[in-house]
């Protein structure tokens, strides 16, 4: 084997190294995409969940003090004012959910 033969076995080889590189480096691209694509569905789905959590609470609040007399559970007038407020911006939210999703 002579060397024009060695130099192009290693040309052969170092294109196919070549090739190989550029198609590792555009699956990284499309890797690198997804695993983004895919942050940004967990940053919704923690955000939606905490939100659901807070609505479960505030229903559950509310659920506790249905058909239940303030003074029978202790609760003042300042109190009963702010679980109201709350309600208020819990719906607030909803609108805002709703018009989001348009």
């Amino acid at each position: 084997m002579n060397v024009a033969d060695q130099l192009s076995k290693v040309i052969d080889k170092t294109s196919r190294l070549i090739d190989l590189c550029a198609a590792l480096q555009e699956e990284n691209e499309l890797l690198k995409l997804e695993n983004e694509s895919q942050k940004k569905v967990i940053q919704n789905t923690d955000s939606k969940n905490k939100d659901l959590e807070e609505k479960l609470r505030v229903l559950t609040l509310a659920r506790s003090l249905e058909g239940i007399p303030a003074a029978d559970l202790g609760v003042n007038e300042k109190t009963l004012d702010i679980k109201q407020k709350i309600t208020e911006f819990v719906r607030e939210i909803d609108k805002c959910i709703v018009l989001l999703k348009k």
